[in-house]
């Protein structure tokens, strides 16, 4: 899955939530992203932000959704987690043995690590407490465009 394919999968609930996290941690994140979401819509930034919030926030992920709207949500989810979810990043990545400085990744090349590991890691950290957010957490790694990992992409599927 793309970065604007997990935003349209996302129930509105799940949405809001994200979007709520987003501003509280970073509440620059959020208005940045709803200018740029009134872009892709082609409204002006004027009238999406002075929408009832249920209404924006529908329109921010209507956007954010859209293949035009992909480079947005890949940065909206990175701030996700790099801002309000890092100890659940810094765990998977530390648990992947990749280099990072704060959540993000350092190595210039990330090798495709060997499927059985990979099987035995992606196990281990869907263990830990809060599923759904640990499962959204694989899927947005899986989506940067630096992982190229089809042995990820089918554990995701199945």
């Amino acid at each position: 899955m793309r970065p604007h394919q997990i935003i349209g999968a996302m129930s509105a609930e799940e949405f809001e939530k994200i979007m709520g996290a987003i501003e509280a941690e970073s509440p620059e994140a959020l208005q940045s992203t709803t200018i740029a979401a009134a872009q892709v819509l082609k409204f002006r930034p004027k009238f999406l932000l002075k929408q009832p919030p249920a209404k924006r926030l529908s329109s921010i992920k209507g956007a954010l959704s859209r293949v035009t709207g992909a480079s947005l949500a890949e940065e909206l989810l990175a701030v996700y987690f790099l801002k309000c979810r890092l100890p659940l990043l810094t765990e998977w990545l530390d648990l992947m043995g990749l280099e990072h400085e704060e959540g993000i990744l350092t190595q210039e090349e990330i090798a495709t690590p060997e499927e059985a590991d990979l099987k035995k890691k992606v196990e281990t950290f869907r263990s830990g407490d809060d599923p759904s957010e640990r499962e959204l957490m694989l899927k947005v790694f899986n989506a940067q465009t630096a992982i190229e990992w089809p042995a990820l992409d089918a554990l995701l599927a199945g």
